[in-house]
Order: C-alpha cells, then structure tokens, then sequence
C-alpha cells in the first residue's frame, strides 16, 4: 500500500480508506448495503491487512448507526486507524423528533453538537479529520471556521476538511482562514471517475494549487465501473438500473458502455477487473490522494482493494483519458488555444496536451 501527504499536513493516509455508507442499512441507506457490526469487524480487519489506515464515516449514514458501528468494528486497531467523519445534512428522525431548524447546516451551534455526538457515537477521544459534508451559503464562513479551529484547539478534532464544495466556495474559504488565521481545509472530498470528470475543471486544479489533498467518494461511480453493465446485456437484477442513477447521473449511455469497454480490455491484459482499472487511472491523476471505497461484501471490497497494486502503463492510461474525455467548457477551450505557452502545475491538469 502507498501512502500519500494529505495535503499540506503532515498526515500520510494510504491511496484506499474504507468506506463506510453500507454500515448499518438503516432508512434510505438500506438499498446501498446493511452490513452489521460482525461484517463491519471483518471488512475493517481485511482494510488494516492490506495497509488502509483511513475510515471515513458520516454522522447522516444510516441516522449515526454507522459511526456507531465503524466505533465498534475499529475497537482493535486504535492505533493504526485514523477516523474520518462529517457534518452538515439533517440526521433524520431520532428518538421520534423530527430535525429542527438548527439540525442541519455549517452554524457554530450545529458543528459544536454534531462534534460531540460524533465522538459519542465513535466512542473515541478525537475526530482525525472532521469533514463539512457539503456548503451552507447560509452561516458566514467566519463563524464555521471559527468553531472549527476551536474545536481543533480544545483537541476535539486534529484536521478539517470539505466535501462536494464548488472551487469558489473553497477559495472563499480558504482567503477566511488566512485572515482569521483559523485552522485551514487540508482535503476535499469529491466525486471523481471515469465516467464523471466535473472535477477536472476547477476542484483538481484548485487542489493542485492550494495544496489540498482529495478523497474521492464512489470512486467507481456506485457500481456503474464494477463491470457488470455491458452493451448489449440486461441491467444486473441486483442494481440499479441505469435510468435511476443520480448519483452520478448517466447523461450518455453509449459513453458509458464505451468506458466500460476500454477498460474491460486493459482489466483482461492485466488479469483484473474493470473495478480496478477504474480505480488505478484515478490513482495516477493530479491532487488524488485516496480513494475512499466501500463494498456490500468481502468479495466485492478484496477486489477494490486490490487496485493499489496494479500499475498502469502510460498508454493504458492515455485510453482511458480519450474514451472518458469530455469537451473542455469556457473559459477552458479558449485558455487550451492561447495560454498554453505559460501554465501552472494547476493549469497543466486540464490544459496541457
């Protein structure tokens, strides 16, 4: 296993961390999974064997069950194991009460619970890396960031991070913590594939040049890359089917199918599945620092896992790059036609040939 700097921290994490949505199956996270607190123990045992050392939870994911079960599951390898969660949606019902007005968002009052329910939950002293789980336009950056760095202070909490930010929300951020010298975002989590290259236009390139490091959640688009929808064949009756998917949406189908293709050719030369070329073309792309993968079963996750082992040849990878290419946007294809004589390391991510 690999271990990258999450960004500027002086933090190593390996190049896969464990996932962990499927934990606990309750409400509307039943259909992704319900792995029980025995299944849990064994993924986060195979995890550790293979050189994982980062979970990342949520305190939304199943209503708290799952960082009740990561707290459990992780009991035997406190100290190999840094523990990642989030904040920022409603919980759900608990405890029959429905989320109040104050149960959501980025405010100091909602963090400083949040924080504290997480710790409760995850039965530890601190959070490794405390992670917004999506923007609040709402509660000035100020006061997040505040409560953040005194959380940090007080030891609560060691990093922080953001998740399915725009680049401007991030910049915005980041220009707030250098002037209240607050504690800074050290990673971004977002969604990166094959079949879904958004981030290459802003968030890649913003990590590149602010320093952050990037966890990609669903890493081979929630199944779509697992190499079980084929041209030609029927939607397996365990998925979705691909008219539901919106996480990530399907705009073409016969892109995908040709991604697919690609990518079960360079998986046949290797001996390996589509799952793991998906994963290993996302290890060698700019800013990507892990790969946060999650499994309905043991099988499933040994062979995401895996991906950390297997390398690329460069023109595996330049396939990979023009079958899943997407046309550059304004101001992109304007930068591509006449700035290309002085880029930087960040610009280079979307612009260089």
């Amino acid at each position: 296993m690999e271990y990258r700097t999450l960004g500027r921290s002086g933090l190593k994490v390996s190049t896969m961390a464990m996932g962990t949505m499927t934990f606990g199956g309750k409400g509307g996270f039943g259909k992704l999974g319900a792995t029980d607190v025995e299944g849990a123990t064994r993924q986060i045992d195979l995890c550790v064997d293979h050189g994982v050392n980062l979970v990342d939870t949520a305190d939304m994911y199943s209503a708290g069950v799952s960082e009740e079960i990561v707290g459990l599951a992780t009991k035997n390898h406190r100290d190999d194991l840094f523990l990642a969660t989030k904040c920022r949606f409603p919980m759900g019902s608990r405890e029959g009460k429905d989320p109040g007005p104050n149960d959501a968002g980025a405010s100091r009052q909602h963090i400083v619970k949040s924080v504290d329910d997480s710790l409760r939950r995850l039965d530890v002293q601190h959070i490794d890396l405390y992670q917004l789980h999506g923007w609040d336009g709402v509660t000035p950056l100020e006061e997040t960031l505040e409560a953040l760095d005194t959380l940090v202070s007080k030891g609560k909490i060691r990093y922080i991070g953001c998740s399915n930010y725009s680049a401007w929300h991030i910049m915005k951020a980041l220009g707030v913590s250098e002037r209240g010298e607050y504690q800074r975002f050290v990673s971004q989590q977002i969604h990166y594939t094959l079949q879904a290259r958004e981030a290459e236009n802003e968030l890649v390139p913003v990590s590149v040049d602010q320093g952050l490091g990037i966890l990609v959640w669903s890493p081979i688009a929630g199944g779509l890359l697992s190499g079980k929808f084929r041209r030609g064949q029927d939607d397996p009756e365990t998925s979705r089917h691909l008219g539901e998917w919106s996480e990530p949406p399907v705009h073409d189908r016969e892109r995908l199918y040709d991604i697919i293709e690609v990518a079960a050719e360079i998986g046949d030369a290797h001996g390996v599945s589509v799952a793991q070329v998906a994963n290993a073309w996302l290890l060698r792309k700019p800013g990507v620092t892990s790969l946060v993968i999650g499994a309905r079963t043991e099988e499933q996750l040994a062979d995401n896992l895996a991906a950390a082992e297997l390398t690329l040849a460069d023109d595996e990878v330049a396939r990979l790059d023009e079958v899943s290419a997407t046309p550059l946007l304004y101001p992109y294809w304007h930068q591509k036609n006449t700035i290309t004589d002085r880029l930087s390391p960040a610009d280079a991510t979307l612009l260089a040939d």
